[in-house]
């Protein structure tokens, strides 16, 4: 989420310095939200793998914790798109 966070710092001030970068740091962030998903869902499945008999909220619980970081790419993704559209010139 660290990395997220920075990537949409960086989005504004690309916005604003580099705006040729905006849609790739959008991009950058939408990848960065699937991997941290896939580490976060071995690291949950290793864990109950390990524990062996888990209730199913908890597993569901997990799991909604798990996509967090990937709507927060998505999000970052979407607004790096809106920036783009405002900065397109004109015809």
């Amino acid at each position: 989420m660290t990395i997220l966070t920075l990537m949409f710092i960086a989005l504004f001030l690309a916005a604003w310095k580099a705006p040729a970068w905006v849609k790739e740091i959008g991009k950058m962030a939408a990848v960065f939200g699937v991997i941290a998903f896939l580490v976060n869902f071995t690291i949950g499945a290793k864990e109950i793998a390990r524990v062996g008999d888990v209730a199913q909220s908890i597993v569901w619980g997990a799991f909604s914790m798990a996509m967090i970081p990937i709507a927060y790419g998505l999000i970052i993704y979407l607004i790096s798109l809106i920036i783009r559209i405002v900065q397109k010139p004109r015809i």
